[in-house]
């Protein structure tokens, strides 16, 4: 699946934005409460809606978690706005025939119920196709019967976590690209310093280094990450044809392994990935910006408050540093100018 395009009326903080993405790296940047992972997460259950059991209106419910699930809940907050709109457009790849699928929804309606158009075309056109999505907090050590208390609402967590756990858990590596999943595995063992190992009996992951196992929970935090990317690489879960949500990569990563998070998500765009990353760290998204090629696709995205009555707005550029609207390198900067003493 490529994702190729979005149109937003009235999906919280969106009053209207269209959007085009491309095939590689879209990278999406911003202060906090723009709305990124709004973006990413709505983006991620229209995926996930090319399953003929998965609902386009339950699962944005089932991802973002408004109050009693109220699908209302996310129509824009200001006055005179009653109904949300969204269209996506994606395409097998870029020679087939595209597809929309579309969702509207009123402020006055009840759970989930929704207009939703092209769902029976979406589910057609990209039924083996697999997408994933990386929430900003590690997962995979709390993975014990945690779908089975969700079920039964006994602690409750959005789907992005309970997806990605059994994503781990599942193999659907038969029949793919082996060469391309042992490179990936040997870049990411450089980090993680050994192999994630699930325990069906147990339902609990493992980190073995060697000889020696250790149990997921007793890792340090940037570790347990990317040993979910090296177990999601081998599950087969990262393939050509798939796409990739991560929400702050950089997230409990030492920074001197962040040149290697990006030569990570420019190979899975050289084999077929499409990415889609929300980041607030400057050194992965230069990183990004310096190392890919002229071959690579790679865009960056800033939202940022446009005038009072237009909601969030987007920057694109394929250049991090010829971005205006830009908080990261802004706040790199000012603490330049307060080392240096500088009063501008």
């Amino acid at each position: 699946m490529n994702i190729k395009s979005i149109k937003l009326e009235n999906y919280t903080v969106f009053e209207k934005l269209s959007l085009d993405f491309n095939k590689g790296i879209n990278v999406f940047i911003g202060e906090n409460a723009t709305g990124k992972t709004h973006l990413m997460k709505l983006l991620y259950a229209a995926c996930k809606s090319n399953r003929a059991n998965t609902g386009f209106e339950e699962k944005i419910v089932r991802t973002m978690m408004p109050d009693e699930f109220r699908i209302s809940r996310l129509v824009t907050r200001t006055a005179g706005n009653r109904h949300a709109k969204v269209k996506i457009l994606a395409s097998q790849n870029e020679q087939k025939a595209e597809r929309q699928l579309s969702i509207e929804f009123a402020r006055n309606i009840k759970k989930w119920k929704a207009i939703v158009k092209g769902k029976e075309g979406w589910e057609k056109a990209f039924a083996e196709d697999s997408s994933v999505f990386i929430p900003a907090k590690e997962i995979l050590s709390h993975s014990y019967k945690l779908a089975a208390a969700t079920s039964v609402d006994n602690v409750r967590f959005d789907d992005t976590y309970i997806d990605i756990i059994n994503l781990a858990k599942i193999d659907i590596s038969v029949g793919k690209n082996p060469t391309l999943r042992s490179g990936l595995l040997k870049k990411i063992e450089r980090i993680t310093g050994g192999k994630i190992q699930y325990d069906e009996k147990k339902d609990e992951f493992y980190l073995k280094q060697g000889n020696s196992k250790q149990e997921f929970n007793l890792v340090a935090e940037g570790i347990k990450k990317m040993g979910l990317l090296w177990q999601l690489a081998k599950n087969g879960t990262l393939e050509s044809g798939s796409v990739l949500f991560w929400d702050e990569p950089e997230a409990n990563i030492n920074p001197a392994n962040l040149s290697l998070v990006a030569e990570l998500l420019l190979e899975l765009q050289r084999n077929g990935v499409q990415i889609f990353i929300s980041t607030h760290n400057y050194f992965l998204a230069k990183y990004l910006d310096i190392k890919k090629t002229d071959q690579d696709d790679v865009s960056f995205y800033s939202f940022y408050y446009g005038a009072e009555e237009q909601g969030v707005q987007c920057e694109i550029n394929d250049q991090f540093t010829l971005l205006e609207n830009n908080p990261i390198t802004k706040t790199y900067l000012q603490i330049y100018r307060d080392e240096l003493g500088v009063v501008l």
